[in-house]
């Protein structure tokens, strides 16, 4: 079973170099991957499918997977 470690609007948009308010329109995108939860605090996404999504849609921000 993998380890499944959680990004919120604040850690996408760190991730993407975007304000908070640009990465919460991202995920609301219809190409964006879906929650992996959402809480009363707001929603989570699986880092996984963000990191896919990136390498996707912004591959110049994709990690080195050699790093």
């Amino acid at each position: 079973m993998r380890r499944v470690r959680l990004m919120g609007t604040a850690e996408i948009g760190a991730r993407l170099g975007v304000t908070r308010s640009r990465a919460h329109a991202i995920t609301r995108d219809r190409d964006f991957p879906a929650p992996y939860q959402t809480l009363t605090m707001g929603s989570v996404w699986d880092a996984e499918e963000v990191e896919v999504w990136i390498r996707e849609h912004r591959p110049e921000l994709a990690e080195d997977p050699e790093s």
